[in-house]
């Protein structure tokens, strides 16, 4: 009866101790993504335009092989706000669509389109999806 006491002793310390660890584990394990946030205000002669380089941008930057999600928003009660909201794998992949022709090409052509802009580099702590 004593060797089946300490085996249960044991086995409800070694459950106890994955149970309060498994958390903290996944939490540590869960990917961490870059997330660039950018706010821009458009000049409204030029926010056709924009769009056209931005979408351009958007369909190339998808492609890449860190880039997880592009998202272009637009807000409702001024159409000349727009919200980039990007995630990237790792600060590499980052980088690399920073030295892209295609991002290039987006900064140039949209230099004097851009009235305001501000940006906020962020990492993910979770992400919640459906499926499509």
């Amino acid at each position: 009866m004593s060797k089946w006491l300490r085996f249960a002793a044991v086995a409800i310390a070694l459950v106890g101790a994955t149970l309060i660890t498994t958390p903290k584990a996944l939490a540590q394990n869960a990917p961490r993504y870059m997330v660039s946030a950018v706010d821009l205000e458009i000049a409204p002669a030029q926010l056709d335009k924009f769009l056209e380089a931005l979408r351009e941008n958007g369909a190339s930057t998808i492609k890449e092989p860190g880039c997880r999600q592009y998202d272009i928003l637009q807000l409702t009660s001024d159409p000349n706000q727009i919200h980039i909201y990007e995630v990237y794998e790792n600060e590499a992949a980052v980088q690399a669509h920073r030295a892209t022709d295609h991002f290039k090409k987006y900064l140039a052509t949209t230099k004097d389109m851009v009235v305001k802009r501000q940006s906020r580099p962020m990492v993910s702590v979770a992400t919640y999806s459906k499926p499509r």
